[in-house]
C-alpha cells in the first residue's frame, strides 16, 4: 500500500541548471550554452577571421585593448533572453547578432544556429564592427555596416580565404525593390527607421553592402581608389557629405552605376591564398558553475541596459557563491549605470576585497570616490587605486583618463596629466571625451591654442549631439581665452610703444602707473591713460573685486569640494568670474581670475546642448572644487565646476 501511495504521488524535483561552457582561445573568450563542439567552432571561427584580417589588412590592429567576450546562444529562446528589449517589439528587424563596444570589455552576442546561406556570417560581421570601430575615428553608418556585411560574407576554406563573396540575399532584395537615394543612405543614423524597422532596415543593410562592394572591388580605376580617398578625407576632418562628393564624384552618376552593378551577372571577390593559422590545441574548455554563468550573463545584460534582468542574475550568482568577485563588480557597474553612487561604491569595495587584481573594481572604486570628493580625505586612495588599475591592465584607457582628470581637478602634475590623456587617446583613438579632457588640461596649463586644436579635432569626430555640444563648449572657451591673451599682448605692445615714444621708463624699471609725459616740462595737455596690464582690474568693472598686477595673489589654502546649487554667476572683463554656491552649510562666494582655465564638466549626465558658464549654469546643481582663500571677499578660488542633474 505504501509503495502504491509513493508511486501515485508527484515528487518535486529541483530544476537542473542549464550548463554553460567556456572556451578560451588565444584571443577570445566564448561562453555558450551549446555543446562543446559548437562552442569550439565559434572560437575557431573568430580565430580564423582574425588571422584572415591580419593577412588581408596588415595595418589594422586586430587585437583591441579591451577583452572580447562572445556569448553564443544555442537557440532562439536563449538569444531572446539576452538581446536588447527594443528588438522584441513587433515589427523590428530580426537580427542574429549584436556587438557592444565598451572601454572595459567588448561583448558579442550571436545565435549560433541561425539560418542563412553563411552560418558564420554574423560572427564575421560583428568582429568587423569591433575592429573597424577600434581603428577608425569617424565612419558613417552606411559604411560601418557596409564593411561589416562585406567581410561578413567571407568563406574560410582549407587552403584559401574568400573575402567579400557576393550576398545572394542582398542582391535579390535590391533587384526586387527600388534603391534608396544615396543622399538618404548617407543620412541614416542609429535612430533612423532605415536602421531599425524590418523592411527599411533590410534595404539599408543590402544597399550599404552593395555600395561598399562596388567601391572596393569595381570602382577603382587607373590606380585610384575612391573608398581609400574617402577614408583619407574623413581623417582630415572633412565632412562626410563633402568627402563623398570629392571621392566618388557626381552622386547621381554613382547612383546609376550602383543600379547597373546590382543587375550584373557576376561579381568579383578577393581570394587570400594560404590557410588561416589556428591551433585548437591551445583552446581551453571548462564548464562554468551556475554562479559563474549567471555573473557573465548578468554583466552582459547590465551593459545591454536590461537592468532588472541583470540584477536578478547577479543576485542569484552571489546567492550561489558569496565570494563571486565578478558578480560584485558587475552589481557595482549596474548601480553606477543607474546613478546610485553609494550602492555602487559598496559593491566595488567588496569586489576589490574579494579580488585585489580586479582592475575594473579598482577603477570604479576610484571613480565613485572622485564623484564623492576628488579633493577629500580619500584623495591618496583614489590616486593609488587608479595607479593599481593601470598596473594590472596597462592597456585600460579609462584609468589613464580618470587619473588625468584627477590631476587636472587638483591643478597639479599637469604635464603628467597631459601625457596620461595622450596615452588614453592612443589606446582608444575614437573616444571624443578623452580628447576633450586633454583640451581641458591644456586650458589648465594656459595653452588655449593647443586646447583649441584638440577641441576642433574632437568636434570633427563627434557622433552624437551630446559629444558635439561638449566639444563646442570646450572650443568656445579655448577661442575666447586665446582672444583674451591676444588682446593682452596687443595692449602690452601698445604700452611699450607709448613708453618708448614718450621716453618713459619701462615696467621693468618702474612699477605702477606711467608718469604723465607732459608733467614737469611746463606744457599743458592730457596724457594718454595707461592701458590695463594683464592683471590690472578696475574696481568699477568687477563690482569690488581687485587683483592688481602690483600685488601678489592671495595665498591658497587646502583644496576642497562642495555640493550645492549655483545661485548667481557674474562674469566681468576681461576673464573674471564670481559665483555663489548655496550649500547645506551656507553660501560660498567663489572666484576665478580666469574662468577659461576652470574645468567645466557634467558629473552624472551629458548636456544636450552647448552651455555657456557665464550665462547658463545659474540655478543648476553642481560640485565645485576650489582652493580655500583667506583674507579676501570670496571663500575660494575655483578649480573645476561639475554640473549635476
Amino acid at each position: 500500500m505504501a509503495v502504491c501511495l509513493l508511486m501515485g504521488t508527484p515528487v518535486a524535483t529541483a530544476k537542473k541548471p542549464e550548463v554553460w561552457l567556456e572556451v578560451t582561445s588565444p584571443h577570445f573568450r566564448v561562453v555558450s550554452n551549446g555543446n562543446e563542439k559548437e562552442a569550439r567552432k565559434v572560437a575557431d571561427q573568430f580565430e580564423r577571421i582574425r588571422s584572415a584580417f591580419k593577412k588581408a589588412l596588415p595595418d589594422l590592429r586586430v587585437d583591441p585593448n579591451a577583452p572580447i567576450i562572445v556569448l553564443a546562444a544555442k537557440d532562439e529562446k536563449s538569444f531572446a533572453n539576452l538581446e536588447p528589449s527594443s528588438w522584441q517589439q513587433k515589427g523590428q528587424l530580426q537580427r542574429t547578432g549584436l556587438f557592444l563596444r565598451g572601454p572595459e570589455k567588448n561583448y558579442v552576442l550571436l545565435h549560433v544556429n541561425a539560418e542563412g546561406e553563411n552560418p558564420y556570417q554574423v560572427v564575421y560581421h560583428e568582429y568587423t564592427h569591433l575592429l573597424v570601430n577600434e581603428g577608425v575615428q569617424v565612419l558613417p553608418l552606411w559604411l560601418d555596416e557596409g564593411l561589416a556585411e562585406f567581410y561578413g560574407n567571407t568563406e574560410i576554406e582549407s587552403k584559401d580565404v574568400l573575402l567579400g563573396r557576393p550576398s545572394a540575399d542582398h542582391i535579390l532584395l535590391l533587384r526586387e525593390n527600388k534603391l534608396l537615394p544615396l543622399s538618404t543612405l548617407f543620412a541614416v543614423d542609429h535612430s533612423s527607421p532605415y536602421y531599425n524597422e524590418e523592411h527599411k532596415g533590410s534595404i539599408f543593410y543590402a544597399e550599404s553592402w552593395a555600395l561598399t562592394h562596388y567601391l572596393l572591388l569595381s570602382a577603382p580605376q587607373e590606380g585610384k581608389n575612391p573608398l581609400l580617398d574617402f577614408f583619407k578625407l574623413l581623417g582630415q576632418n572633412v565632412g562626410a557629405e563633402s568627402a563623398a562628393t570629392q571621392s566618388f564624384g557626381d552622386l547621381n552618376q554613382l547612383q546609376d552605376n550602383l543600379d547597373k552593378y546590382i543587375h550584373e551577372s557576376s561579381y568579383k571577390y578577393v581570394v587570400l591564398k594560404g590557410s588561416t593559422e589556428v591551433d585548437e590545441a591551445n583552446f581551453k574548455v571548462r564548464e562554468l558553475s551556475p554562479s559563474e554563468s549567471e555573473a557573465v550573463r548578468g554583466d552582459f545584460l547590465a551593459y545591454n541596459d536590461r537592468y532588472t534582468d541583470a540584477r536578478t542574475f547577479l543576485q542569484d550568482a552571489l546567492h550561489e557563491d558569496p565570494k563571486n568577485a565578478q558578480a560584485a563588480e558587475s552589481l557595482g557597474f549596474l548601480e553606477f549605470r543607474q546613478d546610485h553612487p553609494a550602492e555602487a561604491k559598496k559593491w566595488f569595495t567588496q569586489a576589490v576585497n574579494l579580488n585585489s587584481q580586479s582592475y575594473l573594481a579598482h577603477y570604479y572604486f576610484a571613480v565613485m570616490s572622485m564623484q564623492e570628493s576628488a579633493a577629500g580625505p580619500d584623495s591618496a586612495q583614489i590616486e593609488s587605486s587608479l595607479r593599481a588599475a593601470i598596473k594590472i591592465n596597462p592597456n585600460f584607457a579609462p584609468a589613464y583618463d580618470a587619473l588625468e582628470s584627477f590631476y587636472a581637478i587638483h591643478g597639479q602634475r599637469l604635464d603628467e596629466a597631459r601625457m596620461l590623456g595622450l596615452r588614453a587617446i592612443s589606446l582608444e583613438p575614437g573616444n571624443v571625451r578623452y580628447r576633450l579632457n586633454v583640451a581641458n588640461v591644456f586650458l589648465r596649463m594656459e595653452q588655449p591654442e593647443n586646447a583649441a586644436k584638440v577641441a576642433k579635432l574632437a568636434l570633427s569626430m563627434a557622433k552624437t549631439i551630446e559629444e558635439s555640444s561638449a566639444a563646442h563648449m570646450v572650443l568656445d572657451s579655448a577661442q575666447k581665452y586665446q582672444e583674451y591673451l591676444d588682446s593682452v599682448k596687443k595692449q602690452e605692445a601698445e604700452i611699450a610703444a607709448a613708453q618708448q615714444q614718450s621716453n618713459l621708463p619701462t615696467n621693468s624699471d618702474q612699477e605702477g602707473t606711467p608718469a604723465n609725459p607732459n608733467a614737469g616740462n611746463g606744457k599743458e595737455g592730457d596724457a594718454t591713460p595707461p592701458l590695463l596690464r594683464h592683471r590690472d582690474v578696475d574696481v568699477a568693472q568687477t563690482g569690488g573685486t581687485v587683483d592688481s598686477g602690483n600685488h601678489p595673489p592671495p595665498a591658497r589654502g587646502q583644496r576642497t569640494a562642495r555640493d550645492g546649487t549655483i545661485t548667481s554667476v557674474k562674469c566681468s572683463p576681461p576673464t573674471l568670474m564670481d559665483l555663489s554656491l548655496e550649500t547645506p552649510s551656507g553660501t560660498l562666494q567663489l572666484h576665478s581670475m580666469n574662468y577659461f582655465s576652470v574645468i567645466y564638466s557634467a558629473l552624472n549626465y551629458t548636456p544636450t546642448q552647448e552651455l555657456h558658464p557665464c550665462r547658463q549654469i545659474q540655478g543648476m546643481k553642481a560640485r565645485i572644487s576650489f582652493y580655500e582663500i583667506k583674507g579676501q571677499p570670496y571663500s575660494g578660488e575655483m578649480i573645476a565646476v561639475q554640473l549635476r542633474k
